[in-house]
């Protein structure tokens, strides 16, 4: 192009001179004065007329020539980026060299379908700063009505816009705007003027800014649609991150699969519970990711192939060589899609295994501890200790067992004693109370704590009545040998409640001079007898029918325990 550009100008060159030279002839000749014919003179004349035209068409053509070298390199560099930012001030840039314009502004539609400067700059290629903005929004206008490119050469004496305010204000002279346009959808317009000089532009630059402006538009909107992907695949990137983390940190496995079973995702618990690494699991089918469920999951993945609907609560026990008996749980889904079209399944997977573990050691502490009292344990915050609270203690002891331990096998004495025991222990539980322990062949239970119980003398009265009838029909059940009987002791009082011993081994019980008390009427009751000391039996005795009973000189006691003998309720 170099070249080109050297050999079109000494050709320019050549022209000009070559016009000149026929000017010195002619001038020469009638210097001389020589006889030569007229028309010599005239054909002289001639010629130096068309080479100094000739010379100033080859300048012409030799400018647009350059203007067009220029677009096509000003161009291809517009269309070397797809960073918006950088395409917008490249094509001021562009602009401004073109035409020599002062100044060049560039107006996009914003978000609201208004246009907005993006880019603003100066002959010296740099940034207007804001407070510079003054154009002439009538022309502007016009370009966005028509999709019309408009020139004026001195806006100032133009008909069209001399008695606009902003082109008077802002002594605008050259002004050139042309439409931005892609596919014939305006999407901005491009404005460059001169302030100080008129008659800058012509239709030349004009029509060169019109071609510039449909490649600059086609740049920009390439420019916009990859912002647009860039920023669609970021967010599309922080989404899939978000998934995977929210993927990876779900408690339960999770594994999908296609329509032909085979894996295709799997989570770290999944990865955990089945002892294997994604990668050892992904591109594989079910059956070998899971041989030994194979036969336990293939009717049930079949079924929601066939069915499209899900299998949920699956369970199943396998034996682990290592980890021993593993209790798993499985839900199994059909994987659908945003169209609702199945693609495969999604299994997830729990491992219940030590869940089952701990339901079990809870099933087993309830038997052995009052399940109020199990609700009252906060691992996190048990103390040593206890505070003083009102309760009814109730105590039931075995009559007769001694006796008949002594005729009977280790095997069963212990089946007939918990047949007892159990009876006792789901009288108390009844009425809501709370078996502190046995004791051999005695019941310990209380009333009224840890949850407080208004009527809790109440309650121990008729867990006591409860634990008679309950014994009766344990005797239509056993031989008459087995027959035995409870003799029960009630006692109203404060008490010491809370958890007693050492960090290694604690027990949840009461404490006081009222459990002693308790103890000691038991002690003192017949087979079938409920006594109940005069402070318990004041709380309940418009409720509950007893008669007076001879006092209780007990152990620990300096005067009598006065008691009552409970008979039954009362009627309401």
């Amino acid at each position: 192009m170099e070249k080109a550009n050297t050999k079109t100008k000494q050709l320019t060159e050549q022209i000009g001179a070559l016009g000149k030279l026929a000017g010195r002839i002619r001038s020469d000749l009638l210097e001389l004065r020589a006889d030569l014919p007229a028309h010599i003179y005239e054909n002289l004349s001639a010629l130096e007329r068309a080479m100094l035209e000739s010379g100033r068409q080859a300048k012409v053509v030799e400018g647009e020539r350059q203007r067009l070298f220029g677009l096509s390199d000003t161009t291809r560099l517009v269309n070397s980026t797809l960073e918006l930012d950088e395409v917008l001030r490249l094509v001021m840039d562009t602009i401004i060299q073109l035409t020599g314009a002062e100044r060049g502004f560039l107006m996009l539609r914003d978000a609201q379908g208004e246009m907005a400067i993006r880019v603003a700059r100066n002959w010296e290629q740099e940034s207007i700063n804001p407070n510079e903005f003054a154009i002439s929004r009538t022309v502007i206008q016009r370009v966005i009505e028509t999709s019309e490119p408009v020139l004026t050469t001195n806006a100032q004496e133009d008909p069209r816009f001399g008695g606009q305010e902003s082109i008077v204000a802002y002594n605008l002279r050259s002004i050139l705007c042309v439409p931005l346009t892609v596919k014939d959808e305006l999407i901005g317009v491009i404005y460059a003027d001169n302030r100080i000089r008129a008659g800058i532009f012509d239709e030349a630059e004009r029509d060169l800014l019109v071609v510039f402006a449909n490649q600059a538009a086609i740049a920009i909107e390439n420019a916009r649609l990859f912002a647009s992907v860039r920023r669609t695949l970021a967010e599309v990137t922080e989404l899939k991150n978000l998934m995977d983390n929210v993927f990876s940190s779900i408690a339960s496995g999770v594994i999908t699969a296609n329509v032909q079973d085979q894996v295709t995702l799997c989570n770290r618990a999944a990865e955990n519970i089945l002892g294997r690494a994604t990668a050892e699991l992904v591109g594989r089918r079910l059956e070998e990711t899971l041989p030994d469920l194979a036969n336990e999951l293939q009717p049930h993945l079949r079924a929601v192939h066939q069915t499209d609907k899900p299998v949920m609560g699956l369970e199943i026990v396998r034996q682990h060589p290592q980890r021993g008996v593993l209790d798993w749980r499985l839900n199994i889904s059909p994987l659908k899609d945003a169209d609702q079209s199945t693609q495969g399944v999604a299994i997830v997977l729990d491992d219940m295994t030590e869940r089952k573990k701990l339901e079990a050691q809870r099933r087993l502490l309830e038997r052995m501890v009052s399940p109020a009292v199990i609700e009252q344990i906060d691992p996190d915050s048990l103390q040593i200790g206890g505070k003083r609270v009102d309760v009814t203690i109730l105590f039931a002891d075995i009559r007769g067992f001694t006796s008949y331990s002594e005729q009977q096998s280790p095997e069963e004495l212990v089946a007939v004693l918990n047949r007892y025991l159990a009876a006792g222990a789901e009288a108390v539980l009844a009425q809501e109370g709370t078996v502190d322990k046995f004791l051999g062949d005695a019941v310990m239970a209380w009333f009224n704590a840890p949850l407080p119980q208004p009527d809790h003398t109440l309650r121990a009265v008729r867990a006591a009545l409860d634990l008679r009838s309950a014994i009766e029909e344990l005797h239509d059940e056993l031989p008459p040998k087995a027959h035995l009987s409870f003799g029960v002791g009630i006692h109203y009082g404060d008490a010491v409640l809370g958890w007693i011993g050492t960090q290694k081994r604690l027990e949840y019980t009461a404490i006081g001079d009222s459990v002693n008390t308790a103890k000691r009427i038991q002690e003192n009751a017949a087979m079938n007898q409920i006594l109940i000391s005069a402070e318990a039996y004041r709380r309940v005795n418009d409720r509950v029918l007893a008669r007076p009973y001879t006092p209780l000189q007990v152990k620990g006691k300096t005067h009598p325990v006065d008691v009552w003998e409970v008979v039954g309720l009362k009627e309401k």
